[in-house]
């Protein structure tokens, strides 16, 4: 009859299998996309994840711009969206 306790490499190599596969799938990647949003009675500029928002803008089109030249400069998208919240384009500088 097979021995059926795992010998101690094997015990080891389970485990460090096991830790590489946790590293991998556990944590989600940060991305710099960047969201033109209503803000107060303004435009603001935040980045995709963030509850704390970039800066401030009284106009969406300054707001766009600031965007545009954050995604630029990290190779991330531009996501602005309408005063209702919703999605109006997608910018990518991949």
């Amino acid at each position: 009859m097979p021995n059926k306790t795992p010998t101690p490499w094997k015990t080891a190599l389970l485990e460090f299998i096991e830790l590489i596969l946790k590293s991998l799938g556990g944590k989600r990647k940060r991305t710099w996309h960047q969201h033109v949003v209503p803000y107060e009675d303004d435009w603001a500029v935040r980045r995709e994840g963030n509850k704390r928002i970039t800066s401030k803008h009284r106009k969406q089109s300054t707001a766009i711009k600031k965007a545009k030249t954050i995604a630029r400069k990290h190779k991330a998208d531009v996501i602005i969206h309408r005063a209702d919240g919703t999605i109006r384009d997608r910018i990518n500088y991949d």
